[in-house]
């Protein structure tokens, strides 16, 4: 299996930690040198390892904040 290659250009954000330490978090990556996107996924607290996750582009993540704002909690 290929290594993935992937830089976190920002970190928007930490959604949660569990019990283990890892944290969901927001971030911008890069994968394999494309342009960063928008994704929320579990990481180790040295950002070495990484859980599954969505990768989002930016109007995907704009369609995502409109449904967010429409739920009423």
């Amino acid at each position: 299996m290929a290594e993935i290659k992937f830089e976190i250009t920002e970190n928007v954000g930490t959604l949660s930690e569990s019990g283990k330490g890892w944290y969901k978090e927001l971030n911008l990556v890069s994968w394999n040198d494309r342009d960063p996107k928008y994704d929320i996924r579990d990481w180790s607290p040295d950002h070495e390892k990484m859980g599954k996750g969505v990768t989002l582009t930016k109007e995907e993540l704009i369609e995502l904040k409109k449904l967010l704002n429409s739920l009423d909690i």
